[in-house]
């Protein structure tokens, strides 16, 4: 199971897929808002996305946990 941390303090303009979507390493699977730049979060390794622990509109500070992907 591997963790995608936040690397900012941000906030979630947006999930991009859904829990249970097939992801390659490298896809964008949310974006982070911070000073009105768009911040994309890719996946760190090709699997499943098993849990968003964020929600849109959420306040996120650098090391916050967003996402879990279980790797392939």
């Amino acid at each position: 199971m591997h963790e995608v941390r936040t690397e900012l303090t941000a906030s979630v303009w947006k999930i991009v897929v859904p829990v249970g979507a097939s992801v390659r390493q490298g896809d964008e699977i949310a974006i982070l808002e911070s000073m009105k730049m768009e911040i994309p979060i890719e996946a760190p390794v090709s699997g499943v996305v098993t849990e968003f622990l964020v929600e849109e509109g959420a306040a996120v500070q650098e090391g916050d946990l967003l996402a879990r992907i279980s790797a392939d």
